[in-house]
């Protein structure tokens, strides 16, 4: 029994053998990582005041276009509301008695391209005309109300093409006379926000490439500074990617901390437009307020600023490391 279990545990011992190293080279590995990380960070802040401009130009560049997303996405808050105010008016048939419109508008409440609908008779109708017209000693020389009922639709849908299919559907049934429907300010401002979300991409690409450019500079001038370093190192056998590892790591510094630079410009921004924003929309009766970047929003700007970082560390070491060669 104990010859087995003797056995046994050579056998587990030779199936660990291979194993114990593969570990010792992931912490070792690691390790590394982590050395060049905290060595990168300690290394950019002993020269505070040449990575504060840096930092300062990156976080510029990057809070450019995240402003202008924060505008543009305050900007669709807004205009949501007035892209809801669209209304489509059914004008009946005179034959189409008071109880038949309400019927109608009963169906089309049903339908989920409709939000709601409100009857209009001809008597409110009338009243409403009188009072908006200044003609109601006109109005009293008719023998009747010449005006017939209508249906007041607040479409669901906010797109000009589906308002617009919404509109030639509603106009074929049998009750409705005439339907009309505004979409030529629809479209304008369907038309201005898409030019606004493409202005934003463009200028988000180049400003992205001037990140690009401000890191990879930096890390050239870093890697030119620590020459004989690079060399020394490359002599006793080091590899390009343990040569390599530090330079990357200062790039994703520099990007990740101008882009939390580039979110505190953003909400400071926010902070000191915030007072006049809410007084501006309390004139038009509205209790708006300006809303700063979400979740989201943040992490991506993170997440890009990192990236932009990294790249940028990565396309200078790949060509500026092959040039340094010991003699």
């Amino acid at each position: 029994m104990s010859a087995r279990a003797g056995a046994g545990e050579a056998r587990r011992a030779q199936g660990a053998a291979p194993d114990r190293p593969r570990r010792l080279r992931l912490r070792a590995w690691l390790a590394d990582h982590r050395d060049a990380a905290a060595g990168s960070l300690r290394r950019l802040a002993r020269e505070p005041l040449s990575g504060l401009m840096t930092l300062a130009v990156i976080g510029i560049a990057l809070a450019l276009p995240a402003g202008l997303h924060v505008l543009l996405a305050n900007a669709q808050a807004v205009t949501g509301g007035w892209q809801g105010e669209a209304r489509l008016s059914l004008f009946l048939e005179r034959t189409v008695a008071e109880e038949e419109a309400r019927a109608l508008a009963r169906r089309l409440r049903a339908r989920p391209e409709v939000r709601a609908v409100r009857v209009v008779t001809p008597a409110e109708a009338l009243a409403e005309f009188r009072a908006l017209s200044g003609f109601g000693e006109a109005l009293d020389a008719l023998d009747g109300n010449p005006l017939p009922a209508v249906l007041v639709v607040t479409p669901a849908v906010e797109d000009p093409d589906a308002l617009a299919a919404l509109a030639g559907r509603l106009r074929a049934l049998p009750e409705v006379e005439l339907a009309q429907l505004d979409l030529e300010w629809v479209r304008r401002l369907h038309a201005m926000l898409a030019l606004a979300r493409r202005g934003v991409a463009v200028v988000a690409a180049l400003l992205a490439a001037a990140v690009l450019l401000v890191v990879g500079n930096t890390i050239r001038l870093e890697i030119q500074n620590r020459r004989e370093e690079i060399v020394v190192a490359k002599l006793i056998g080091a590899t390009d990617g343990f040569i390599r590892r530090p330079f990357l790591y200062s790039g994703l510094w520099h990007g990740l901390l101008g882009a939390a630079l580039a979110w505190l410009l953003v909400a400071g921004a926010l902070a000191l437009l915030a007072g006049p924003a809410a007084r501006l929309a309390a004139l038009y009766g509205s209790a708006w307020r300006p809303a700063g970047l979400d979740g989201g929003a943040t992490a991506a700007l993170l997440a890009g600023g990192a990236a932009l970082g990294l790249a940028g560390a990565w396309l200078a070491v790949a060509r500026h490391l092959r040039e340094i060669e010991p003699a």
